[in-house]
């Protein structure tokens, strides 16, 4: 399992969240045979989409954020638990481009910069909130920055990195830094964490040189003295299971519930988009929750 740590300045106004999701990018590249090019973007998201859902304030919230930037990846999603556990998919896992003049992963063009990110908060208890902006780069640290600032007026430095093997595309490490200004922040505080950032090495160089992700808030948050709020493991993880399955196919119709058996099988097979589960239903199964919609419906 990876590691995140949460960190507060002193005057409470600057929160920092810090993560190794070398393991969880990994196990997105096992699940969806992700090319070196489609590894570094859902890499990405997966980290910026895990820091944020532990920036959430209540247990059991939960967020989604989709990048839609007209690139051949496609869409990215992804989904995080108030704890930073994480999972999601890209609908073309197998896009790749080559590498940019600079020797680097052309991220921004395989997912492109003409689009929007969106992002849906559950907050338990509350209803659900959606914010969306325009796509800036399709690198995704700058698009996850750009979506605090101007759809929840927050002051945001994000910091993403995915580092993919030449030799062996098995070979990962990935981390990435979330910096938040908080009620009360002044305008010389984030000047300092502007001048910070501006110096900051990239997420995976510091990883690679054996930096730990406190070793990264220190350099995020140098002439800030701050404390560590709190330490926790995150991983890929996934909450499907076959009443799920079965809840979203009572959405359909009787008739298109009884017609999904393969005629050949004897069963209709679904499969979880991210984390590759499949999960098998008999004719008997669909014809019993054929059954319960229809009677449900009746009793309108």
């Amino acid at each position: 399992m990876d590691r995140m740590i949460r960190c507060l300045t002193e005057s409470s106004h600057i929160m920092a969240c810090a993560v190794d999701s070398t393991y969880m990018v990994a196990t997105a590249q096992q699940i969806h045979h992700t090319s070196p090019t489609a590894t570094a973007a859902l890499g990405r998201l997966l980290t910026g989409t895990s820091m944020m859902g532990a920036m959430l304030k209540d247990q059991g919230s939960s967020l989604q954020v989709k990048i839609s930037g007209g690139g051949p990846i496609g869409s990215l999603t992804a989904e995080a638990d108030c704890f930073g556990n994480c999972h999601g998919y890209a609908v073309h896992p197998e896009a790749d481009l080559p590498l940019k003049p600079n020797g680097k992963l052309n991220v921004g063009g395989v997912v492109g910069r003409n689009g929007l990110l969106t992002v849906v908060r559950d907050d338990k208890g509350h209803k659900p909130y959606s914010g969306q902006t325009q796509l800036v780069s399709g690198e995704i640290a700058e698009d996850l920055a750009a979506y605090y600032a101007y759809s929840e007026q927050i002051p945001t430095v994000c910091a993403l990195g995915v580092l993919v093997g030449k030799e062996n595309e098995a070979q990962i490490l990935a981390g990435g830094l979330l910096i938040q200004g908080m009620p009360g922040v002044t305008g010389d505080e984030l000047e300092q964490l502007e001048k910070n950032a501006a110096k900051l090495p990239a997420v995976t160089k510091m990883l690679a040189c054996g930096n730990s992700i406190e070793d990264m808030c220190d350099l995020a948050l140098q002439g800030m003295p701050f404390k560590k709020l709190d330490e926790s493991k995150v991983a890929y993880a996934c909450g499907c299971s076959k009443q799920r399955v079965l809840r979203a196919l009572s959405t359909l119709s009787p008739a298109d519930i009884r017609s999904l058996a393969n005629k050949k099988t004897g069963y209709a097979e679904a499969t979880c988009q991210f984390c590759g589960r499949k999960y098998r239903f008999s004719e008997e199964e669909l014809q019993c929750l054929a059954a319960t919609v229809e009677k449900s419906k009746n009793n309108k």
